[in-house]
């Protein structure tokens, strides 16, 4: 039997969960994965009787990124085309007008935190572990830049996103990104704590305080941000990273192993 791909629950006081459901592949982010996302996110939104949503990932990881063994790392193209981006799905969280809170645990990783950076809220388990590793493939992360910067910050972003290497919750925490650090028995007594909070706010006044805010912050258009993308992963330097990735194997600007 065929497992769903992302999986919705019924809402329960209004609170809605959804889950990533590829265990089997760290919940990385293909185009199917990421199509129903985007469809879940739009009915969610229109519907009156939801008041939260909460994001979850199946499995040990929450989302490993991108699925660049699949559809996603094929070409140039194939990573920028369509509606159905991880850029777009991230967006869409952004935008949803309601609370949104992720639950991460294990890899957070890529495009998976670009989720989690979208959402409102941030829980972590003790385990929990974050990267944007985007620059080891040969490319900046540009249309996803703008969420990480309003999650993390410059300071911290030139340390990470320059490096791409990994970073713990306690860390994450005090950047500003995860909101509380339970263990994986405590998560939802603090998660409760969270929704109910919520419910106690205005549903119209909690959308239009989102929307100011993001107007607020608001800096390049994702039109800019996905062209610049679109041209930087088409360059020779991600071929290669992507490439080597793909293969096992370090890209050719990585020094060789010490003797």
């Amino acid at each position: 039997m065929t497992l769903p791909k992302l999986m919705v629950s019924p809402a329960a006081r209004g609170v809605v969960t959804v889950t990533l459901n590829r265990p089997d592949k760290g919940n990385a982010l293909d185009r199917e994965t990421l199509a129903l996302l985007i469809a879940a996110l739009d009915r969610l939104d229109a519907d009156a009787s939801v008041r939260v949503v909460v994001l979850r990932g199946e499995g040990k990881h929450f989302c490993s990124g991108a699925d660049v063994r699949a559809d996603l790392a094929e070409d140039a193209q194939t990573l920028t085309r369509g509606d159905a981006t991880i850029d777009s799905a991230c967006y869409r969280l952004n935008s949803f007008s309601k609370p949104t809170v992720a639950i991460t645990q294990g890899a957070c990783i890529g495009g998976g935190l670009g989720l989690a950076c979208s959402c409102d809220v941030v829980l972590a388990t003790p385990d929990a572990f974050f990267a944007i590793p985007e620059v080891r493939l040969g490319f900046p992360p540009a249309a996803l830049m703008p969420i990480f910067l309003a999650a993390f910050g410059t300071r911290f972003m030139r340390r990470y996103l320059l490096a791409g290497d990994r970073f713990g919750a306690e860390r994450a925490e005090i950047a500003g990104l995860v909101h509380g650090i339970h263990a994986a028995a405590q998560m939802d007594t603090a998660l409760d704590k969270i929704t109910t909070a919520f419910l106690g706010a205005g549903p119209s006044a909690v959308a239009n305080a989102k929307a100011l805010l993001l107007k607020l912050s608001a800096g390049n258009t994702v039109e800019d941000l996905h062209g610049l993308h679109a041209r930087w992963i088409a360059s020779e330097e991600a071929r290669e990273g992507i490439a080597s990735f793909k293969e096992k194997r370090h890209p050719s600007w990585h020094p060789p192993d010490s003797a």
